[in-house]
């Protein structure tokens, strides 16, 4: 297999985000179920590059993120949420809020890479119909 791309996995992620409805679900996996959207971009992904992943693998995949997601993506996500209800009192809230997201989607491209790095290390199966995000909506975290 040739290893992944990461730069071709965001400009798919980017594409795939932004398709109608896509949004909402994601985040709908993220927030009921408490799914890391990354992740589930890279089994879309893997699914269209026709590649499937062990139930070890995507277990790996969940752990080699895990802290990053805590750490970094999970408390500015936070501090963005909280600077919103109090907007009215921060002066220049537009600018800031404009760039906390950019350093959120800068960080997202991050994790990204780590999950590419990592799956770039699995033999992947070869698959004409994978359903990774089956797979993944049903593992518990």
């Amino acid at each position: 297999m040739k290893p992944l791309n990461s730069e071709q996995f965001w400009q798919f992620a980017c594409q795939l985000y932004s398709k109608d409805g896509m949004q909402t679900k994601l985040l709908g996996y993220q927030d009921q179920q408490g799914k890391n959207v990354n992740l589930c971009l890279l089994l879309y992904y893997l699914d269209s590059l026709e590649l499937a992943v062990t139930p070890s693998q995507l277990s790996e995949l969940e752990s080699c993120i895990a802290e990053f997601d805590q750490q970094a993506l999970q408390p500015l996500r936070a501090t963005r949420t909280y600077l919103k209800t109090i907007q009215t009192e921060i002066s220049d809230y537009p600018t800031i809020r404009k760039e906390l997201l950019s350093a959120e989607l800068k960080l997202e491209k991050q994790q990204q890479a780590i999950l590419v790095n990592r799956v770039n290390n699995f033999e992947l199966i070869p698959c004409v119909k994978p359903n990774n995000i089956a797979l993944y909506s049903k593992a518990n975290i």
